[in-house]
């Protein structure tokens, strides 16, 4: 089997991955413009790997209802073309007996990168089982891969924050730019309790481009100026401007229509709550919102949030130093 060397049986590795929300950039993103994104640690994935005495691959993900054998799922089911992925990364012909447990904080379908950061810690859960040490650009181009699954055409940020760990500058196709966070500030994130795929939502701002590119070129550019606004407010420690810039950024989300009556309820209640700006995080139609709010605040924002319909909200501190929690 390679070169893994004998482990004892019941063997055990973990490895986790946080969420992660964009701060701005949505869906232009896939068209080239930049997007910022930030790592959300009170929410994760924790992937552990025992040896078994069963023949074979038994995978139990509860969040998802799966318990299963390798060989029975589809090789292009998305923790298959992880596993199947590593093992040929990694040089593993012979295929080795092991339970991996896949336990999830992360709400599936709801922008908080629940796909990337199942395949962010399965990967490096089973590299390090199988003593083969990947670097950070080996598994965010892996995740990459899967993550074309998940969402038909990605942008590659849920992977690339995920993986990295750190608030990042992302623009498609280019050098990954994490950025400085001149003074902390304070994100309330409320989750409608809808899912939606962000495949789909991608798939439709597609088709509405092609069918007017000049009006979505416009709203792409808008997004874009936003987004480096938003980084250099981000730098300079100006972070009470990017309440306006969210609530400009989610009007022109809106125009893209990948918003809904729930996202922009919440928006809504966030604002009239006393945040200083809100909108939609992610692929929109469901999922999560996120609202700019003063730290003495968040609570109050995130009980309005709660009074308008949100299933659940989490406080999160975006800081120099990472995202700790409120």
């Amino acid at each position: 089997m390679g070169n893994r060397r004998t482990r004892n049986l019941l063997s055990l590795v973990k490895a986790s991955a946080p969420g992660k929300i964009i701060l701005f950039g949505e869906h232009a993103v896939v068209y080239n413009r930049p997007a910022l994104a930030v790592p959300v640690t009170q929410v994760h994935v924790d992937v552990e790997i025992l040896d078994s005495p069963r023949v074979g691959i038994l995978i139990h993900s509860p969040g998802i209802d799966l318990h299963a054998e390798l060989n029975s799922l589809s090789s292009a089911h998305p923790i298959a073309l992880v596993i199947l992925k590593v093992f040929k990364l990694c040089g593993i012909s012979q295929t080795p007996d092991l339970a991996i447990n896949i336990l999830s904080t992360i709400p599936v379908a709801s922008g908080l990168g629940s796909g990337a950061a199942v395949s962010v810690a399965l990967i490096r859960a089973l590299s390090s089982y199988l003593l083969h040490s990947l670097s950070d650009n080996e598994i965010n181009s892996l995740a990459f891969e899967v993550e074309k699954l998940h969402h038909g055409t990605p942008s590659g940020i849920d992977n690339t924050v995920i993986t990295y760990n750190k608030p990042v500058y992302f623009i498609k196709g280019q050098p990954i730019e994490t950025f400085k966070v001149g003074r902390s500030f304070t994100i309330v994130i409320g989750d409608t309790g809808i899912s939606a795929l962000t495949k789909e939502s991608v798939g439709d701002v597609r088709s509405l481009w092609l069918r007017d590119t000049v009006s979505f070129e416009n709203y792409f550019n808008e997004i874009a100026q936003i987004a480096l606004i938003g980084r250099r407010s981000i730098e300079s420690g100006k972070t009470e401007l990017l309440g306006e810039l969210m609530d400009q950024n989610h009007a022109l989300l809106q125009n893209l229509t990948v918003s809904s009556p729930e996202l922009d309820k919440l928006v809504e209640a966030a604002r009239t709550a006393g945040a200083l700006g809100a909108k939609l995080s992610g692929g929109g139609r469901g999922g999560n919102m996120i609202a700019l709010v003063e730290q003495a605040k968040a609570e109050s924002v995130a009980d309005a949030l709660i009074s308008a319909g949100a299933k659940r909200t989490i406080i999160t501190e975006i800081s120099q130093e990472g995202m700790s929690q409120g």
